[in-house]
């Protein structure tokens, strides 16, 4: 019971002053059911009259306020909420806002610094930004191209990891040639307008400067010690053509990564190369023998000057000097026995005597001395 009573008595203290609501004080009714009064009307109250449906409640006001369907004049809006702005000044700040977004993701620009700020009012050229934060007129009225002026490019030829390349040489033969071409900006303002597409004209150019070039270069020079001079040649005719079109780009280099005959006749191609190595080979090796023999034979004419000069002041002792020389190289390589004078019976060396003659051969006898001839006993 003692409970019951508490909870009475709370139920009669809510009933015992006026309802208090975001709305106002409810002075209009006494049940808290909203009224004709001078405050608003409860939304959650049952309007005066009758039933809900035959006359909008107050959260139906706000609402249709809210959206500004009001047919009364002068803005409409929240004017139940004090404070609050009106549905035309939350449309205004929206579109300012918008507006302000607006200029500001079309009128400031970062440009790093690597890049060029090619600008645009209307479509036509107006300037380059340099590094750093810059201003321009709002879009559609300016716009502005980023251009990398750091970047070197690269382009390979031919474009992937395989295919061939044949391209015609001077003397009529055809190489399996592949190649990179290194390049990047040089002028902004040029390379955004004045050439639609800037890679496909640079490949263009390049294959078209090495072909040219090739033609005009024979097969040993392509494969061998003229890839330097090529390599020169066409970057400078690059160049020369891509500054004819004023494209704004430079050329940084060309590198000749692959020069050789196609893979259909390599293993011919490389028989006639060794057949080739093998003649030049051959050619060095008799040139050296023939300059060796020259220098031998210039040698010996030399000699031969200087001998005759000496016979010429003394004929006689130079021929003897002459014999004795060339006895002593014959006799040197050969065995011999000397016999000194008659009567004297010399020393033979048998051992060395039969090595020089063959094995089936008698060593032959001993000679008899010869009895010298008597010269006034006779007579």
């Amino acid at each position: 019971m003692t409970i019951l009573t508490g909870w009475l008595q709370r139920f009669n203290i809510h009933f015992s002053d006026a309802p208090k609501s975001p709305w106002g004080n409810g002075n209009g009714g006494s049940n808290n059911t909203g009224g004709d009064g001078g405050g608003p009307r409860n939304p959650w109250a049952v309007p005066p009259g009758g039933a809900r449906g035959s006359k909008p409640t107050a959260l139906d006001e706000f609402l249709r306020r809210a959206r500004g369907t009001d047919g009364g004049g002068g803005g409409g809006g929240f004017s139940g909420m004090p404070g609050t702005p009106g549905a035309r000044n939350l449309w205004l700040i929206g579109a300012g806002l918008i507006l302000l977004a607006w200029i500001l993701l079309t009128s400031v620009w970062q440009i790093g610094p690597q890049q060029r700020g090619v600008v645009t009012s209307l479509g036509r050229y107006s300037g380059t930004l340099e590094p750093g934060i810059r201003l321009t007129l709002p879009a559609p009225f300016a716009n502005v191209f980023k251009v990398d002026v750091q970047n070197i490019q690269t382009d390979d030829f031919p474009s992937g990891s395989g295919g061939e390349n044949l391209v015609l040489t001077a003397d009529q033969n055809i190489i399996d040639l592949a190649y990179s071409v290194r390049w990047d900006i040089s002028n902004p303002q040029d390379f955004v307008f004045q050439i639609a597409d800037p890679k496909e004209t640079v490949r263009a150019t390049a294959e078209s400067a090495m072909r040219a070039v090739i033609a005009t270069t024979p097969l040993d020079d392509a494969i061998g010690s003229g890839r330097g001079v090529v390599e020169a040649r066409v970057q400078q005719l690059m160049q020369e053509v891509l500054d004819s079109y004023n494209s704004g780009v430079r050329i940084r280099g060309v590198a000749i990564r692959q020069s050789q005959a196609p893979n259909a006749v390599i293993d011919d191609f490389k028989a006639v190369s060794a057949a080739q190595q093998a003649a030049q080979s051959n050619i060095n090796l008799a040139r050296g023998y023939a300059q060796q023999t020259l220098a031998f034979a210039q040698g010996e004419a030399t000699s031969f000057d200087k001998v005759y000069e000496q016979y010429r002041l003394a004929p006689e002792v130079t021929r003897r000097r002459m014999y004795y020389e060339t006895m002593e190289a014959v006799l040197a390589k050969s065995d011999k026995t000397i016999v000194e004078a008659p009567g004297v019976v010399p020393y033979l060396p048998l051992p060395g005597a039969a090595r020089s003659l063959p094995d089936a051969a008698p060593a032959p006898a001993p000679a008899k001395p010869t009895p010298a001839p008597t010269t006034g006993a006779a007579q």
